[in-house]
Formats: C-alpha cells, sequence, structure tokens
C-alpha cells in the first residue's frame, strides 16, 4: 500500500486572505515503510512574508524570490501523490491550502477524503494529551533535536515516525517492503523431522504420592468419596 506523508508551510493561516504556500514536503510509504523517495519544493509566494510566519519556518522573501510559482511544480506535485492517501498533521490546514493553489492555476481540487489526519488519530489514541508534532515526538521517544524551525520535508519525516507509532509501531521485518521490491514477504521453509509423542506416564509411586497430598490437602473431595463408595463391597 503506497501512502504520501505531506506538509506545508504557509504565509499565514487563511488562503482566503491572501496567503500562500512557500514550502511543500512529501515522504512516501510503501507498506507503512519509508522508501527513500520524496517530493520537496520552495515556491514563490508573490506577496510579502509576514515576520509571525517567518519567525515559524524562516523562509524570508529574498530566499523565495527565485523560487519557482506553485503552477509551475503543480504537475510534478501531482504525479507524485497520485491517488495515494495523504498522512498529514492537522489536514484541514494543508488541504485548504493546497486546494486555494490548485484553484488559482486552475486545476480541480484533492478530494479532502484523500487525507488523513495523524491529529484525530493522537487525539483518539491520548485524549486529552498535547497532540503536536513535538509533544509526539517526545512521547514515542522520536529525535526531533535538530528540528529548530518548522520546515515540510523535515516535517514530514518526523510526522512519517509518528504515523507508524499511532498505527501500533513498526513491525519487525517489515523493512522487506522497503526498497519497493514487488515480493514483500520472503518465506522461510525450515524442515523439521518427525518425532512421535513421548509417553509422560506417571509411575505408581507417584500416584501414591500425588493422592496422599490430595487427601491431607483437600478436604472431602468428591472424587476420593466416589472412589471409596466403588470400593465398598455390595
Amino acid at each position: 500500500m503506497r501512502e504520501i506523508v505531506l506538509d506545508t508551510e504557509t504565509t499565514g493561516f487563511e488562503p482566503s486572505e491572501g496567503h500562500r504556500m512557500v514550502e511543500i514536503g512529501c515522504v512516501e510509504l510503501l507498506n507503512h515503510v519509508p522508501t527513500g523517495q520524496t517530493f520537496h519544493r520552495y515556491m514563490n509566494p508573490e506577496r510579502d512574508m509576514p515576520p509571525d510566519a517567518e519567525r515559524v519556518h524562516g523562509l524570508s522573501i529574498d530566499f523565495l524570490s527565485d523560487k519557482p510559482l506553485f503552477k509551475d511544480i503543480a504537475q510534478e506535485f501531482l504525479d507524485f501523490v497520485g491517488d495515494a492517501p495523504l498522512i498529514i498533521h492537522n489536514a484541514t490546514f494543508d488541504m485548504k491550502f493546497i486546494n486555494a493553489e490548485l484553484a488559482l492555476c486552475g486545476r480541480a481540487p484533492l478530494p479532502f477524503e484523500q487525507a488523513v489526519d495523524t491529529v484525530g488519530m493522537a487525539r483518539r489514541r491520548f485524549p486529552g494529551a498535547p497532540v503536536n508534532l513535538d509533544a509526539l515526538c517526545r512521547r514515542f521517544g522520536i529525535d526531533n533535536a535538530h528540528r529548530e524551525k518548522h520546515g515540510a520535508l523535515l516535517d514530514s519525516e518526523l510526522l512519517a515516525e509518528v504515523y507508524l507509532e499511532l498505527r501500533g509501531g513498526r513491525e519487525p521485518g517489515l523493512e522487506l517492503g522497503a526498497k519497493g521490491s514487488s515480493t514483500m514477504v520472503e518465506r522461510i521453509q525450515v524442515d523439521r523431522p518427525f518425532r512421535p509423542a513421548r509417553p509422560h506416564a506417571a509411575s505408581p509411586e507417584e500416584e501414591a504420592a500425588h493422592r496422599t497430598f490430595l487427601e491431607k490437602k483437600v478436604k472431602g473431595a468428591l472424587w476420593l468419596a466416589d472412589e471409596k463408595a466403588e470400593a465398598v463391597p455390595a
């Protein structure tokens, strides 16, 4: 099963207020294992960068000014994600920006049903606990010390690890699929010679010791009473 873990960085919170997407990062999973295939692009938002947003992701307009517009990388992005489920932390936020950008370049939106929201997964598993990405990394022991600022590709890589933990943790052997091989599970044939069952009948001495133990420890045992009754001649 192919899935895409996705994150974006933007100039603000609402595309309806003129905010734009400035970075998108994607990590491919195959059978819940990262394949090493990624998609990562910076984009020129064609507007200014609010200081609050720049403090979050560190992307300045000077840095973004020579980057492509979203419309220039839209087809490449769509080809990469295809119809795979999109694993997103707070999916509503990222999907509205992606679809706003697609609308600006005259393309059809991605269906919201394609998104899997890991915030919802985390809230169901840990009700009342913090579910931001840093908190989940701490909970699962995922090293995020290199995350000084938000970054779409870095956050996607961390989210991929968090997602696997939210699903119950990576099972041993899943790395067999990491290289995209069509044979995901290798069968191992082990020849074991037939051995008949060994008898373990108790010796008369063991049976006598067991009966003595029962008579001392179990008072009025019904099976002993039945045996005594059977032993009395008619």
